[in-house]
Protein backbone atom coordinates (compact mmCIF):
# COMPACT_ATOMS: atom_id res chain seq x y z
CA UNK A 1 0.00 0.00 0.00
CA UNK A 2 1.29 3.26 -1.37
CA UNK A 3 0.54 6.74 0.03
CA UNK A 4 1.45 10.12 -1.15
CA UNK A 5 0.59 13.73 -2.22
CA UNK A 6 -1.09 14.80 -4.58
CA UNK A 7 -0.33 18.55 -4.88
CA UNK A 8 1.42 18.78 -7.83
CA UNK A 9 -0.71 16.08 -9.77
CA UNK A 10 -3.81 17.52 -8.20
CA UNK A 11 -5.60 18.13 -11.95
CA UNK A 12 -5.21 14.34 -12.55
CA UNK A 13 -7.59 13.47 -9.75
CA UNK A 14 -9.43 16.41 -8.84
CA UNK A 15 -11.09 17.69 -12.27
CA UNK A 16 -13.48 20.62 -13.14
CA UNK A 17 -17.07 18.83 -15.19
CA UNK A 18 -16.43 15.10 -14.96
CA UNK A 19 -19.40 13.08 -16.30
CA UNK A 20 -22.10 12.22 -13.70
CA UNK A 21 -23.66 8.82 -14.82
CA UNK A 22 -23.61 5.76 -12.33
CA UNK A 23 -22.85 2.26 -12.08
CA UNK A 24 -23.04 -0.25 -9.42
CA UNK A 25 -23.07 -3.60 -8.46
CA UNK A 26 -24.27 -3.76 -4.89
CA UNK A 27 -25.91 -1.27 -2.20
CA UNK A 28 -23.19 1.38 -1.01
CA UNK A 29 -25.34 3.23 1.49
CA UNK A 30 -23.99 6.70 2.95
CA UNK A 31 -26.33 5.75 6.36
CA UNK A 32 -23.72 3.31 6.96
CA UNK A 33 -20.60 6.11 7.35
CA UNK A 34 -19.30 7.46 10.22
CA UNK A 35 -21.43 10.14 11.85
CA UNK A 36 -18.30 11.55 13.35
CA UNK A 37 -18.37 14.52 10.40
CA UNK A 38 -16.57 17.73 10.80
CA UNK A 39 -18.67 20.44 12.99
CA UNK A 40 -16.94 23.24 10.79
CA UNK A 41 -19.10 23.62 7.94
CA UNK A 42 -17.16 26.33 5.84
CA UNK A 43 -13.33 25.87 4.42
CA UNK A 44 -13.50 29.89 5.91
CA UNK A 45 -11.38 30.71 9.19
CA UNK A 46 -13.62 30.62 11.95
CA UNK A 47 -13.68 34.14 12.83
CA UNK A 48 -16.16 36.72 13.13
CA UNK A 49 -14.18 38.78 10.42
CA UNK A 50 -13.64 35.83 8.20
CA UNK A 51 -17.93 35.45 8.61
CA UNK A 52 -18.11 38.97 7.70
CA UNK A 53 -16.08 38.85 4.53
CA UNK A 54 -17.89 35.94 3.23
CA UNK A 55 -21.13 38.07 2.46
CA UNK A 56 -18.86 41.25 1.26
CA UNK A 57 -16.78 38.69 -1.40
CA UNK A 58 -20.54 37.65 -2.41
CA UNK A 59 -19.77 33.90 -1.57
CA UNK A 60 -22.88 34.25 0.47
CA UNK A 61 -25.46 36.20 1.86
CA UNK A 62 -26.16 36.74 5.68
CA UNK A 63 -29.12 35.07 6.98
CA UNK A 64 -31.06 35.65 10.10
CA UNK A 65 -31.32 31.61 11.22
CA UNK A 66 -29.95 28.40 9.93
CA UNK A 67 -31.77 27.46 6.35
CA UNK A 68 -31.09 23.59 6.09
CA UNK A 69 -31.05 22.13 2.46
CA UNK A 70 -31.73 18.71 0.94
CA UNK A 71 -30.43 17.17 -1.83
CA UNK A 72 -32.90 14.69 -3.48
CA UNK A 73 -31.43 12.25 -6.15
CA UNK A 74 -33.81 10.90 -8.79
CA UNK A 75 -34.18 9.37 -12.00
CA UNK A 76 -32.52 11.70 -14.12
CA UNK A 77 -31.01 14.05 -11.47
CA UNK A 78 -30.55 15.96 -7.86
CA UNK A 79 -32.60 18.36 -6.22
CA UNK A 80 -31.89 20.82 -3.66
CA UNK A 81 -34.71 21.81 -1.34
CA UNK A 82 -35.00 24.29 0.70
CA UNK A 83 -36.87 22.38 3.61
CA UNK A 84 -38.69 25.53 5.27
CA UNK A 85 -40.45 26.81 2.25
CA UNK A 86 -40.52 23.59 -0.02
CA UNK A 87 -39.17 25.31 -2.34
CA UNK A 88 -36.78 23.45 -5.17
CA UNK A 89 -33.80 25.88 -5.30
CA UNK A 90 -31.88 23.66 -8.12
CA UNK A 91 -32.47 20.95 -10.54
CA UNK A 92 -28.94 19.56 -11.67
CA UNK A 93 -30.07 16.78 -14.57
CA UNK A 94 -27.57 13.97 -14.57
CA UNK A 95 -27.84 10.32 -16.58
CA UNK A 96 -27.96 7.18 -14.76
CA UNK A 97 -28.39 6.18 -11.12
CA UNK A 98 -27.44 8.69 -9.05
CA UNK A 99 -26.28 8.32 -5.82
CA UNK A 100 -25.38 11.57 -2.72
CA UNK A 101 -23.35 11.37 0.21
CA UNK A 102 -22.79 14.44 2.85
CA UNK A 103 -19.32 15.69 1.84
CA UNK A 104 -18.10 16.54 5.36
CA UNK A 105 -18.45 19.95 5.97
CA UNK A 106 -22.44 20.79 6.13
CA UNK A 107 -22.30 22.33 2.95
CA UNK A 108 -21.75 20.53 0.39
CA UNK A 109 -22.69 16.61 -1.26
CA UNK A 110 -20.91 14.08 -3.23
CA UNK A 111 -22.44 12.49 -6.21
CA UNK A 112 -21.44 9.65 -7.40
CA UNK A 113 -21.74 8.63 -11.21
CA UNK A 114 -19.83 6.93 -14.06
CA UNK A 115 -16.68 8.47 -13.51
CA UNK A 116 -16.19 9.31 -10.55
CA UNK A 117 -18.22 12.37 -7.66
CA UNK A 118 -19.14 15.76 -8.40
CA UNK A 119 -18.92 18.29 -5.70
CA UNK A 120 -22.77 19.72 -5.10
CA UNK A 121 -22.92 22.79 -2.94
CA UNK A 122 -26.66 23.15 -1.02
CA UNK A 123 -25.93 27.14 -0.69
CA UNK A 124 -26.47 27.21 2.98
CA UNK A 125 -23.98 27.20 5.87
CA UNK A 126 -22.81 28.48 9.06
CA UNK A 127 -20.45 29.86 11.36
CA UNK A 128 -20.21 29.39 14.57
CA UNK A 129 -18.24 31.32 16.81
CA UNK A 130 -19.09 29.67 20.73
CA UNK A 131 -22.49 31.48 21.93
CA UNK A 132 -23.55 32.45 18.71
CA UNK A 133 -23.40 31.83 14.82
CA UNK A 134 -23.21 33.84 11.42
CA UNK A 135 -25.57 31.90 8.91
CA UNK A 136 -25.44 32.20 5.15
CA UNK A 137 -27.17 31.35 1.93
CA UNK A 138 -25.86 31.29 -1.36
CA UNK A 139 -26.61 30.12 -4.75
CA UNK A 140 -26.68 26.24 -5.02
CA UNK A 141 -25.54 23.39 -7.69
CA UNK A 142 -22.87 21.85 -9.50
CA UNK A 143 -19.67 23.83 -8.22
CA UNK A 144 -17.44 22.14 -11.01
CA UNK A 145 -14.84 19.94 -8.53
CA UNK A 146 -15.00 16.45 -9.01
CA UNK A 147 -12.74 13.05 -8.10
CA UNK A 148 -12.10 10.82 -10.43
CA UNK A 149 -12.94 7.15 -9.90
CA UNK A 150 -13.57 3.89 -12.15
CA UNK A 151 -16.40 3.08 -9.89
CA UNK A 152 -17.50 5.61 -7.33
CA UNK A 153 -18.15 3.93 -3.74
CA UNK A 154 -18.24 4.44 -0.14
CA UNK A 155 -17.69 7.40 1.19
CA UNK A 156 -16.40 7.77 5.11
CA UNK A 157 -16.66 11.66 6.99
CA UNK A 158 -14.33 11.14 10.26
CA UNK A 159 -12.64 13.84 12.38
CA UNK A 160 -13.25 16.54 10.07
CA UNK A 161 -11.66 14.42 7.17
CA UNK A 162 -13.23 12.29 4.22
CA UNK A 163 -12.12 9.42 2.29
CA UNK A 164 -13.45 8.10 -0.45
CA UNK A 165 -13.02 4.13 -1.84
CA UNK A 166 -13.16 3.51 -5.42
CA UNK A 167 -14.22 -0.03 -5.97
CA UNK A 168 -13.16 -0.39 -9.85
CA UNK A 169 -9.31 0.29 -8.47
CA UNK A 170 -9.17 0.18 -4.80
CA UNK A 171 -7.63 3.76 -4.76
CA UNK A 172 -8.51 5.71 -1.59
CA UNK A 173 -8.53 9.27 -1.81
CA UNK A 174 -8.30 11.51 1.36
CA UNK A 175 -8.81 15.32 1.54
CA UNK A 176 -10.36 17.68 4.46
CA UNK A 177 -13.80 18.77 3.03
CA UNK A 178 -13.60 22.42 4.47
CA UNK A 179 -11.69 22.90 1.25
CA UNK A 180 -14.27 22.15 -0.85
CA UNK A 181 -15.86 26.14 -0.33
CA UNK A 182 -12.36 27.39 -2.09
CA UNK A 183 -12.19 24.91 -4.79
CA UNK A 184 -10.64 21.87 -5.84
CA UNK A 185 -9.12 20.13 -2.19
CA UNK A 186 -5.41 18.82 -1.93
CA UNK A 187 -5.85 15.22 -1.58
CA UNK A 188 -3.90 12.28 -0.69
CA UNK A 189 -4.32 8.58 -1.95
CA UNK A 190 -3.32 5.14 -1.55
CA UNK A 191 -4.38 1.79 -2.67
CA UNK A 192 -5.29 -1.23 -1.71
CA UNK A 193 -3.30 -4.39 -2.83
CA UNK A 194 -6.14 -5.73 -4.96
CA UNK A 195 -9.62 -3.45 -6.05
CA UNK A 196 -12.52 -4.84 -4.46
CA UNK A 197 -16.09 -3.46 -2.78
CA UNK A 198 -14.18 -1.84 -0.03
CA UNK A 199 -14.34 1.17 2.42
CA UNK A 200 -11.54 3.16 4.22
CA UNK A 201 -11.55 6.09 6.67
CA UNK A 202 -8.25 8.03 7.40
CA UNK A 203 -8.11 8.30 11.37
CA UNK A 204 -7.59 11.58 13.62
CA UNK A 205 -3.94 10.27 13.94
CA UNK A 206 -3.50 9.94 10.14
CA UNK A 207 -3.41 5.95 10.00
CA UNK A 208 -5.79 4.63 7.53
CA UNK A 209 -8.41 1.64 7.98
CA UNK A 210 -8.88 0.04 4.89
CA UNK A 211 -11.02 -3.89 3.71
CA UNK A 212 -8.81 -6.40 2.23
CA UNK A 213 -10.27 -8.29 -0.57
CA UNK A 214 -10.50 -8.68 -4.52
CA UNK A 215 -13.29 -9.19 -6.87
CA UNK A 216 -14.49 -12.75 -5.51
CA UNK A 217 -14.10 -12.04 -1.77
CA UNK A 218 -13.57 -9.87 0.75
CA UNK A 219 -11.64 -11.20 3.86
CA UNK A 220 -10.63 -8.39 6.41
CA UNK A 221 -9.52 -5.09 7.71
CA UNK A 222 -6.15 -3.87 7.87
CA UNK A 223 -4.98 -0.38 9.71
CA UNK A 224 -1.76 0.90 7.71
CA UNK A 225 0.48 3.64 8.86
CA UNK A 226 1.66 6.60 7.00
CA UNK A 227 4.56 5.28 6.29
CA UNK A 228 2.69 2.00 4.44
CA UNK A 229 3.73 0.09 7.63
CA UNK A 230 1.09 -2.69 8.74
CA UNK A 231 -0.02 -1.76 12.27
CA UNK A 232 -2.78 -4.20 12.85
CA UNK A 233 -4.68 -6.57 10.92
CA UNK A 234 -7.50 -8.83 10.90
CA UNK A 235 -8.86 -11.83 8.68
CA UNK A 236 -11.89 -12.59 11.07
CA UNK A 237 -14.54 -10.94 8.64
CA UNK A 238 -15.71 -12.68 5.60
CA UNK A 239 -18.08 -10.57 2.98
CA UNK A 240 -16.50 -7.12 4.87
CA UNK A 241 -19.54 -4.52 4.28
CA UNK A 242 -19.14 -0.86 5.63
CA UNK A 243 -18.11 0.61 8.78
CA UNK A 244 -19.18 3.32 11.04
CA UNK A 245 -17.95 4.75 14.40
CA UNK A 246 -19.42 4.27 17.41
CA UNK A 247 -17.76 7.36 19.80
CA UNK A 248 -14.12 6.86 18.69
CA UNK A 249 -14.28 3.17 17.96
CA UNK A 250 -14.20 1.54 14.39
CA UNK A 251 -16.97 -1.20 13.56
CA UNK A 252 -16.56 -2.96 10.56
CA UNK A 253 -19.77 -5.02 9.46
CA UNK A 254 -19.02 -9.12 8.28
CA UNK A 255 -20.83 -12.07 7.48
CA UNK A 256 -20.86 -13.63 10.90
CA UNK A 257 -20.87 -10.34 12.84
CA UNK A 258 -18.27 -7.68 13.12
CA UNK A 259 -14.78 -6.52 14.18
CA UNK A 260 -14.21 -3.76 16.41
CA UNK A 261 -10.83 -1.42 16.07
CA UNK A 262 -9.57 -0.20 20.15
CA UNK A 263 -6.89 1.59 19.50
CA UNK A 264 -4.47 -1.18 17.51
CA UNK A 265 -6.47 -4.07 18.42
CA UNK A 266 -8.70 -5.65 16.84
CA UNK A 267 -11.53 -7.97 18.44
CA UNK A 268 -14.42 -10.39 16.82
CA UNK A 269 -18.12 -9.76 17.64
CA UNK A 270 -19.75 -13.33 16.80
CA UNK A 271 -22.96 -13.30 15.58
CA UNK A 272 -25.48 -15.48 17.35
CA UNK A 273 -26.13 -17.38 14.01
CA UNK A 274 -23.32 -18.77 11.73
CA UNK A 275 -24.57 -16.43 9.19
CA UNK A 276 -25.14 -13.42 10.06
CA UNK A 277 -24.37 -10.76 8.40
CA UNK A 278 -24.04 -7.23 9.21
CA UNK A 279 -23.30 -5.13 5.89
CA UNK A 280 -25.10 -1.62 6.87
CA UNK A 281 -24.30 0.57 10.39
CA UNK A 282 -25.10 4.06 11.58
CA UNK A 283 -23.25 5.04 14.82
CA UNK A 284 -22.66 8.02 16.89
CA UNK A 285 -20.49 10.51 18.47
CA UNK A 286 -22.27 10.28 22.02
CA UNK A 287 -23.23 6.30 22.02
CA UNK A 288 -20.30 3.04 22.27
CA UNK A 289 -22.71 1.13 20.90
CA UNK A 290 -23.39 0.37 16.95
CA UNK A 291 -26.92 0.23 15.11
CA UNK A 292 -26.57 -2.43 12.17
CA UNK A 293 -28.54 -4.66 9.91
CA UNK A 294 -28.85 -8.11 10.37
CA UNK A 295 -29.72 -11.10 7.79
CA UNK A 296 -29.64 -14.70 8.26
CA UNK A 297 -30.32 -16.32 4.84
CA UNK A 298 -26.79 -16.25 2.56
CA UNK A 299 -28.90 -17.95 0.01
CA UNK A 300 -32.18 -15.60 -0.35
CA UNK A 301 -32.68 -13.28 -3.29
CA UNK A 302 -33.91 -10.54 -1.05
CA UNK A 303 -34.10 -11.29 2.77
CA UNK A 304 -36.82 -8.97 4.38
CA UNK A 305 -34.91 -8.51 7.72
CA UNK A 306 -36.92 -7.70 11.19
CA UNK A 307 -33.72 -7.58 13.21
CA UNK A 308 -31.36 -5.21 13.85
CA UNK A 309 -27.91 -5.36 15.74
CA UNK A 310 -26.94 -3.34 18.71
CA UNK A 311 -23.07 -3.72 19.19
CA UNK A 312 -21.67 -2.31 22.76
CA UNK A 313 -17.72 -1.54 21.67
CA UNK A 314 -17.35 -1.37 25.28
CA UNK A 315 -17.47 -5.08 26.09
CA UNK A 316 -17.15 -6.75 22.24
CA UNK A 317 -21.38 -7.22 22.62
CA UNK A 318 -24.13 -7.97 20.11
CA UNK A 319 -27.87 -8.06 20.90
CA UNK A 320 -30.58 -8.82 18.53
CA UNK A 321 -33.96 -6.68 18.53
CA UNK A 322 -36.50 -7.66 16.72
CA UNK A 323 -38.78 -4.68 15.27
CA UNK A 324 -41.63 -7.24 14.08
CA UNK A 325 -41.12 -5.24 11.00
CA UNK A 326 -39.40 -5.83 7.91
CA UNK A 327 -36.86 -2.56 6.63
CA UNK A 328 -34.33 -1.68 4.44
CA UNK A 329 -30.57 -0.42 4.06
CA UNK A 330 -31.69 3.12 3.63
CA UNK A 331 -33.49 2.59 6.88
CA UNK A 332 -30.72 2.87 9.32
CA UNK A 333 -30.15 6.29 11.64
CA UNK A 334 -28.91 7.64 15.05
CA UNK A 335 -30.81 10.31 17.42
CA UNK A 336 -28.83 13.30 18.65
CA UNK A 337 -28.71 11.53 22.23
CA UNK A 338 -27.57 8.26 20.62
CA UNK A 339 -30.52 6.53 20.15
CA UNK A 340 -31.27 3.90 17.45
CA UNK A 341 -33.51 4.40 14.59
CA UNK A 342 -34.97 2.13 12.03
CA UNK A 343 -37.47 3.35 8.86
CA UNK A 344 -40.03 0.44 8.90
CA UNK A 345 -41.86 -1.17 6.23
CA UNK A 346 -44.99 -0.92 8.28
CA UNK A 347 -44.40 2.75 7.47
CA UNK A 348 -43.20 4.16 11.57
CA UNK A 349 -39.60 5.30 12.61
CA UNK A 350 -38.91 2.91 15.42
CA UNK A 351 -36.98 4.73 18.28
CA UNK A 352 -35.02 2.32 20.49
CA UNK A 353 -33.00 2.95 22.91
CA UNK A 354 -29.81 1.85 22.57
CA UNK A 355 -28.73 0.52 25.68
CA UNK A 356 -31.46 -1.11 26.47
CA UNK A 357 -32.80 -2.42 23.52
CA UNK A 358 -36.33 -1.28 23.50
CA UNK A 359 -38.55 0.89 21.56
CA UNK A 360 -39.09 3.97 23.20
CA UNK A 361 -41.47 5.39 20.60
CA UNK A 362 -42.89 4.83 17.11
CA UNK A 363 -43.62 7.33 14.97
CA UNK A 364 -45.92 7.01 11.92
CA UNK A 365 -44.99 8.68 8.62
CA UNK A 366 -45.49 6.51 5.67
CA UNK A 367 -47.88 4.24 4.40
CA UNK A 368 -47.12 0.47 4.27
CA UNK A 369 -44.62 -0.37 1.90
CA UNK A 370 -42.68 -3.10 0.45
CA UNK A 371 -39.01 -3.84 -0.62
CA UNK A 372 -38.52 -3.57 -4.25
CA UNK A 373 -36.18 -6.70 -5.53
CA UNK A 374 -33.75 -3.95 -7.18
CA UNK A 375 -31.63 -2.23 -4.77
CA UNK A 376 -31.20 1.08 -7.19
CA UNK A 377 -34.95 1.67 -6.82
CA UNK A 378 -36.49 3.94 -4.93
CA UNK A 379 -38.11 3.03 -1.04
CA UNK A 380 -38.69 5.48 1.67
CA UNK A 381 -35.29 6.51 3.25
CA UNK A 382 -33.95 8.19 5.93
CA UNK A 383 -31.58 10.62 6.99
CA UNK A 384 -30.71 12.32 10.38
CA UNK A 385 -29.35 16.08 11.06
CA UNK A 386 -29.61 16.49 14.61
CA UNK A 387 -33.10 16.31 15.86
CA UNK A 388 -34.70 16.21 12.87
CA UNK A 389 -34.96 13.01 10.54
CA UNK A 390 -35.99 13.31 7.33
CA UNK A 391 -38.28 10.38 5.17
CA UNK A 392 -38.65 9.97 1.86
CA UNK A 393 -41.98 9.02 0.47
CA UNK A 394 -41.90 7.85 -3.43
CA UNK A 395 -45.16 6.91 -3.73
CA UNK A 396 -46.31 10.56 -3.30
CA UNK A 397 -43.34 12.45 -4.44
CA UNK A 398 -42.73 13.54 -0.72
CA UNK A 399 -40.05 14.36 2.01
CA UNK A 400 -41.62 13.95 5.16
CA UNK A 401 -40.07 16.08 8.23
CA UNK A 402 -40.11 14.66 11.48
CA UNK A 403 -39.16 16.27 14.86
CA UNK A 404 -37.51 13.71 16.99
CA UNK A 405 -38.18 15.66 20.04
CA UNK A 406 -41.43 15.88 19.64
CA UNK A 407 -42.14 12.38 17.93
CA UNK A 408 -44.21 13.54 15.02
CA UNK A 409 -44.10 14.87 11.37
CA UNK A 410 -44.16 18.56 11.51
CA UNK A 411 -43.88 19.12 7.44
CA UNK A 412 -44.33 17.59 4.63
CA UNK A 413 -42.54 18.78 1.23
CA UNK A 414 -43.82 18.24 -2.15
CA UNK A 415 -41.41 17.12 -5.00
CA UNK A 416 -41.55 17.39 -8.74
CA UNK A 417 -39.85 13.95 -8.87
CA UNK A 418 -39.70 10.87 -7.26
CA UNK A 419 -37.06 10.97 -4.47
CA UNK A 420 -34.41 8.11 -4.18
CA UNK A 421 -31.67 9.00 -2.77
CA UNK A 422 -31.37 11.79 0.07
CA UNK A 423 -28.58 14.08 2.20
CA UNK A 424 -29.76 16.67 4.76
CA UNK A 425 -27.82 19.64 6.01
CA UNK A 426 -28.19 21.56 9.05
CA UNK A 427 -28.09 25.30 7.29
Amino acid sequence: MKRRSLHALLPALVVLGASACATESEPTTSTSTSTSTSTSPSASPSSDSSAESAAETGSGTEAASANPRLAVTYDGGVLVVDTTSGDVLADEPMEGFVRASAAGDGRHVLISGAGGWQALDLGSWSHEHGDHGHHYTGEPGLTGVAFEAAEPGHVVVHDGITTLFDDGTGTITVFDPADLGEGAPEVTTAATDEAHHGVAVQLADRNLLMTVGDEESRSGVRLVGPSDAVMAETDECPGVHGEAFAEDTAVFGCEDGAVVLDGRSFTKVSSPDGYGRIGNQAGSEVSPILLGDYKVDADAELERPTRVALIDTRDASLELVDLGTSYTFRSLGRGPDGEALVLGTDGALHVIDEETGRTTDTIEVVDRWREPLDWQQPRPALHVVGETAYVTDPRRDQVHVVDLGRGKVTSTLDLPHTPNEIVANAG
